[in-house]
């Protein structure tokens, strides 16, 4: 039982923690002063790099480093560089993932002054701030986890002097690790499924924190401080096509006692009301056009800005009510791709050819003011984008860019 329910809500800034989409895993970063439009050349460079190892994770930006991975030969390795573009170290901590797509997935996760990141292959590794391992454990060997189809994709869940893991299969579901030594705080009781790609999502309310994700076919909830199971909503029930191809990729999105989840394939988006009482959730809506593929979700005022997964090679963009449900519009933009955003534009990245556009939000039509190119690196442009203090962030495969986006 989750206890009293106090009157406001808000997504756990997990204390000092710096990774995957930002603030509440979200998408949204708190900045100001930027740019509203960009010179047609596109905005200013400050500094690139390439030869970090190819990747279609994120980089993550602290007040000391830029630290991002990278897939070399068939090792996976994290780089950290100074703000001026200046490589610092380099550090090995893992093998590449048995897929067809092995390329580092895992964003690093900066918390109390530590880097923990995750291998292909289900290490756990906690690095410190001058490149060495402090400590590692392969989760998946561990619990007799097998890695889904595409490869281990988790970017760490870090709070409270816990790491979070989610190996799924027949001995836990999801495990926090003591984030100083990499000891077993707790394990979640197998619900007997694998795990996807999911990057879980830490929810704060009423003075408890939850840890909500997606498993082969559950939308799950744990509580974060014994590992307890709360409710599982069954999302693989809740699709009215079967098709088959149940990939979960995308961090769900919450605000306000309701939770988005939203992939593609297929599948239909279900927004649920949460009862914090510990019973079921319940279902306030679906919609089958919300099918966002590997770009995840943003919420901004009273409306989703996502993507949708025609199939593998084509999407469109796309508007959908927060309230009713309801689909807003699709439109064309190149392709589908990744969506962030920031003092109050969106950033979208488009997968196949790079394309880079500045958007205003509006729940009437897709408005593009400002757009230019990424043309070094190799792969598909799957990485999200990341803005701190000013400064764009856009990786290709083992290319990275750093772009100014503040007014003068």
């Amino acid at each position: 039982m989750f206890g009293v329910v106090m009157s406001t809500t808000r997504v756990s800034e997990a204390q000092t923690a710096t990774g995957w989409r930002g603030k509440g895993q979200s998408g949204v970063y708190a900045e100001s002063s930027l740019l509203k439009t960009w010179p047609s050349a596109g905005p200013t460079l400050l500094w690139e790099t390439e030869g970090i190892g190819t990747g279609f994770s994120s980089a993550t930006v602290t007040d000391d480093a830029i630290y991002v991975t990278g897939k070399k030969d068939d090792n996976e390795s994290l780089s950290a560089f100074s703000h001026e573009g200046k490589k610092l170290w380099e550090t090995v901590y893992g093998k590449v993932g048995q897929s067809n797509y092995p390329d580092s997935r895992s964003t690093p996760t900066f918390y109390n002054n530590k880097i923990y990141v995750v291998s292909g292959q289900g290490e756990m590794v906690c690095v410190s701030k001058d490149g060495k391992i402090v400590w590692r454990v392969n989760y998946y060997q561990k619990y007799g986890a097998t890695p889904p189809r595409f490869g281990v994709s988790e970017s760490p869940l870090a709070f409270d002097n816990k790491v979070i893991g989610t190996p799924g299969g027949s001995k836990a579901t999801m495990v926090a690790f003591n984030a100083d030594n990499g000891n077993v705080l707790w394990e979640t009781p197998s619900i007997n499924e694998g795990t996807q790609y999911v990057n879980p999502l830490l929810i704060e309310e009423g003075g408890r924190k939850v840890i909500v994700t997606v498993t082969a076919a559950h939308i799950i909830a744990v509580n974060s401080s014994d590992g307890k199971m709360l409710w599982k909503f069954n999302y693989e029930a809740a699709n009215d096509v079967q098709t088959g191809r149940r990939n979960h990729i995308n961090t769900p999105v919450y605000r306000d006692g309701h939770l988005v989840v939203a992939n593609g394939y297929q599948q239909v988006a279900v927004k649920l009301r949460i009862n914090w009482n510990g019973s079921s959730p319940e279902l306030v809506w679906k919609n089958t056009d919300l099918t966002p593929h590997v770009g995840g979700m943003v919420l901004t005022g009273n409306h989703i800005y996502s993507t949708t997964h025609d199939n593998n090679s084509q999407g469109r963009w796309i508007c959908v009510d927060w309230t009713t449900g309801k689909t807003n519009w699709i439109t064309p933009w190149y392709n589908k791709g990744s969506i962030i955003a920031a003092d109050g534009m969106h950033y979208l990245y488009e997968e196949k050819t790079g394309h880079v556009g500045l958007a205003k939000p509006d729940p009437a039509k897709l408005d593009v003011v400002s757009e230019f190119s990424i043309t070094k690196g190799t792969g598909p442009y799957w990485a999200h984008p990341v803005i701190n203090k000013g400064r764009l962030y856009i990786r290709h495969g083992d290319y990275l860019a750093v772009f100014s986006m503040k007014q003068s």
